[in-house]
């Protein structure tokens, strides 16, 4: 990581929004910004001075993934520590992760200053540091790349040994024992595998059903390696299918397909959404393609850009972010099929390459 060149930029953003600092809250905008790794902290930056704020349990380790930081330990109540910390610092204008500050800290924070008469004005500040990690540097390609990897070949060795009988809640064990077999350092999400009707739920919670032949099995996967996740998903059949999954798998497939070929540097969110909807729309099943095609996927497996009806993020080089359409039928299942790219010299480059053949034998 180059902390210094991300702080560069940070401050940049600061002085244009005319703030004296920043509270750095998110936990991903944390280790985006300093290294650090723990759970517990906060960051304070300043034109001037960069300090990490964090309790005993984690100091050592502090001073080990964020040497660009002084080290502050929070000890006693917040009012003690927050006004210590503040101390050491010149600020009128402090700004704040007003999306995910919660109200109750919020409150806290202002009754505190109001106590102690004290002129500092917080200046609720919205996507600041999301809009630096949206364009990934090439050391995260690097790493979100081999994070794809690692789902690629969890998915390849768990799908090969797949048969009618076993239960959902198995086949997801499978696959987060062989994610981390492979190399991840955990799961950035809860493994979703679907079969039969229970396919119809994009994010169905893994089950004690047993998988049968012919009928769709969805399952959707993700890697984390230093920090950087990765997403996948295929839907596969054992045995063989039946003419209705052929039919929704080539809608599916043919949705994404056109989106992969067609995306291009310049577009929104909404443009490159609408190129996999209209395949959908034409064949018939407008109503049951329900969520947007794509979101950006770095160090929070959910972040931007956001591809879908309403995005206006407009897609540039150095992006990350999925093609993910679906077709979910009540009463039947679905079927939905995951890759991720990179925006590379205005064309999209496909990291995934699990494969895409839904008739495993």
């Amino acid at each position: 990581m180059n902390i210094a060149r991300r702080l560069q930029k940070l401050r940049q953003k600061l002085a244009d929004k005319e703030v004296d600092a920043i509270f750095i809250s998110q936990p991903e905008n944390r280790y985006y910004l300093s290294g650090f790794a723990g759970s517990t902290g906060y960051l304070l930056i300043s034109q001037q001075q960069a300090v990490l704020v964090t309790d005993f349990r984690y100091i050592e380790q502090a001073k080990q993934q964020a040497p660009d930081y002084d080290i502050f330990k929070m000890t006693g109540e917040f009012a003690e520590w927050f006004f210590n910390l503040m101390a050491g610092f010149t600020i009128n204008r402090l700004g704040f992760e007003a999306g995910h500050i919660t109200f109750s800290f919020y409150r806290q924070l202002t009754n505190l200053l109001n106590e102690r008469q004290s002129s500092l004005k917080l200046i609720p500040l919205d996507g600041v540091v999301e809009a630096l990690r949206i364009i990934k540097e090439p050391e995260e390609l690097a790493l979100i790349a081999r994070a794809v990897a690692i789902g690629d070949d969890a998915f390849s060795s768990v799908s090969q040994n797949l048969r009618a009988g076993m239960t959902e809640k198995e086949i997801a064990w499978e696959l987060e024992k062989s994610i981390r077999e492979h190399g991840s350092q955990g799961v950035p999400f809860e493994v979703i595998v679907a079969s039969g009707l229970n396919a119809a739920l994009p994010h169905h919670q893994p089950a004690d059903r047993a998988i049968k032949e012919g009928e769709p099995v969805l399952m959707d996967i993700g890697a984390k390696l230093d920090g950087y996740a990765s997403d996948l998903t295929r839907t596969i059949c054992l045995g063989t299918p039946e003419d209705k999954f052929r039919r929704i798998y080539d809608i599916v497939l043919g949705a994404q397909l056109t989106a992969l070929a067609i995306i291009k540097a310049g577009m929104t969110g909404k443009e490159a959404d609408n190129l996999a909807r209209t395949v959908i729309t034409e064949a018939g099943y407008a109503d049951y393609f329900g969520h947007g095609l794509g979101h950006g996927v770095g160090l929070a497996v959910h972040e931007a850009p956001r591809l879908g009806p309403l995005s206006t993020d407009v897609l540039t080089d150095g992006m990350v972010f999925s093609i993910e359409p679906g077709i979910y039928l009540p009463g039947w299942g679905g079927v939905r099929i995951e890759d991720l790219v990179a925006v590379e010299k205005g064309k999209l480059k496909v990291l995934t390459q699990a494969s895409k053949d839904y008739q495993l034998r």
